[in-house]
């Protein structure tokens, strides 16, 4: 698809609370957000994020203060998001799963003006209500407030003022502040919609966390930029999602691997006649896609699976399969349009066509950088631009992105480079594995390749075939030295696997 990227940037508005208005000036009755048996109309959600901006003006908020939304997916949380960009404010989402420490160090880093918690729409956002004494309103919020905090500068350039701040959960564990600017998630909300084709007709269903940037810029913002309707869900859940594309006309579903194993496996163990009427676009984003997943699922959905790779420091997307040419492998799909790519090896040079390399990015929707953190952002962003993802990649003649590993997951065992999305992509083709994390373990004088896994909830013990199934997949310095079986692998809110926390295993 052909992309007038000049056009599309000079067509953004300022501030992505702009978005509410446009849908009501076309048509104020159509319904942009749906929760359980709530629907909200274009002209209601510009009504109550007008009426929520004001109350958090009461409440001292001004530009430049941060408001910390402590929430999972619902209606408060989409009105309390704009009502904050409206006011100028930062939006520092945060989800309601993690726990007191998380949530606290969270807030003692970034010391927002106001926390509001989205208590009815969430027990975890309760409880963190309750633990911190927070004050009711009249609305599906209650808040805390610090009048001792003090406001950041306000741009007057899209491009400068920051919208909102994420915090990452990174695969060290150390969470990160990613400013992320009106004009980044734009820019993506825009990109996202237009190359998805996305239209008022379009009904997203929306489980991925709005939290995460994934959640945030593709999918509710950029289904909302297009004027389309979100079917807000807080929690993923098989069987709901199963029902939403049977029954609610639900067109666009995006979600991590795990979560479409999660629905493959719930359909094929309960017998459960599958139905998607409605379905014609299925994305798969947040950690590496395998090969065997991939068929299983297009098999039951019934439509192409497409891939991407982004990173919450570029708002997020950087690649992504096209509409109009489904791909057959499991690449990342092509760099989106007004991005540039580099790959740069260890010694700090281009690496050749095709080889892999660090992947470096630049363009729109690079981050402003990390709060309260200069250091860190010098050593990720280049003065020129560059954001250096720390990922391992290389481009085919083709342009397809291949993402080979995270940089700091290299394994070298032996004096041979292991890739970690290797060895998990064949055990993730066995029919006993759900999903699979590897991890190396050092040894005196070398690396062993160690492996976790989930299996499918039928199966009760590793399966005495998966090491003899590596064996005839995987070289020897590639196979595992050991495979352990976890009920669960840790993951975040988005089902995205914390390895820092398997390594803790060790």
């Amino acid at each position: 698809m052909e992309i007038d990227v000049d056009a599309l940037l000079a067509a953004l508005p300022s501030r992505i609370s702009e978005i509410p208005a446009r849908i009501a000036a076309r048509d104020p009755q159509h319904i942009v957000l749906i929760e359980d048996g709530r629907r909200l109309s274009a002209a209601q959600l510009v009504q109550a994020i007008d009426d929520t901006a004001r109350q958090l003006a009461n409440l001292g908020v001004r530009g430049g203060d941060r408001v910390m939304i402590v929430s999972e997916n619902c209606i408060a949380q989409v009105v309390l998001m704009f009502a904050t960009a409206k006011l100028d404010a930062w939006c520092l989402l945060t989800n309601a799963r993690l726990s007191a420490s998380e949530v606290d160090a969270i807030r003692d880093h970034a010391k927002p003006r106001v926390v509001a918690f989205t208590v009815g729409a969430s027990k975890d956002a309760a409880s963190h209500a309750d633990r911190l004494h927070a004050v009711s309103t009249a609305d599906a919020w209650r808040f805390i407030v610090d009048e001792s905090v003090s406001p950041e500068p306000v741009e007057s350039d899209p491009a400068c003022q920051c919208a909102a701040l994420i915090y990452t959960t990174g695969t060290t564990g150390a969470p990160k502040g990613v400013m992320l600017s009106h004009r980044n998630v734009l820019f993506i909300a825009a990109m996202s919609s237009t190359l998805r084709r996305v239209t008022p007709d379009d009904v997203v269903y929306a489980v991925l966390p709005i939290t995460h940037i994934y959640g945030l810029a593709s999918v509710c913002l950029g289904s909302l930029y297009a004027g389309a309707t979100l079917r807000l869900a807080p929690r993923f859940a098989p069987d709901a999602v199963r029902r939403a594309l049977a029954e609610e006309n639900v067109s666009i579903f995006q979600g991590v691997p795990a979560m479409h194993a999660k629905l493959v496996e719930q359909v094929q163990a309960s017998g459960t006649p599958w139905r998607a009427p409605a379905l014609r676009f299925a994305y798969s984003g947040g950690s590496p896609l395998d090969a065997a997943l991939k068929a299983r699922v297009e098999s039951l959905y019934e439509v192409p699976l497409h891939n991407g790779y982004g990173m919450t420091e570029s708002s997020p997307t950087i690649s992504q399969t096209m509409l109009d040419a489904p791909r057959e492998d499991c690449s990342a799909g092509d760099p989106i349009p007004g991005i540039e790519l580099r790959f740069v090896t260890l010694d700090g040079v281009d690496a050749a066509p095709g080889e892999v390399g660090e992947l470096w990015v630049r363009g729109p929707n690079v981050m402003l950088g990390y709060y309260r953190n200069e250091a860190q952002t010098r050593a990720t962003v280049t003065e020129d631009g560059w954001l250096r993802t720390g990922d391992l990649a290389r481009q085919a003649a083709d342009g397809a992105l291949y993402i080979v590993g995270r940089n700091k997951e290299l394994i070298i065992r032996s004096g041979f480079n292991v890739y970690p999305a290797e060895v998990e992509n064949v055990l993730n083709s066995h029919p006993d594995v759900l999903q699979s994390a590897v991890i190396g373990r050092a040894v005196e004088g070398n690396e062993e390749v160690i492996a976790f896994v989930e299996l499918v909830p039928s199966v009760h013990a590793l399966p005495d075939d998966i090491v003899e199934w590596c064996e005839a997949r995987l070289a020897p310095y590639k196979r595992p030295a050991e495979i352990r079986v976890l009920a669960a692998l840790p993951a975040a809110s988005t089902g995205k696997v914390l390895k820092h926390k398997l390594r803790d295993e060790l």
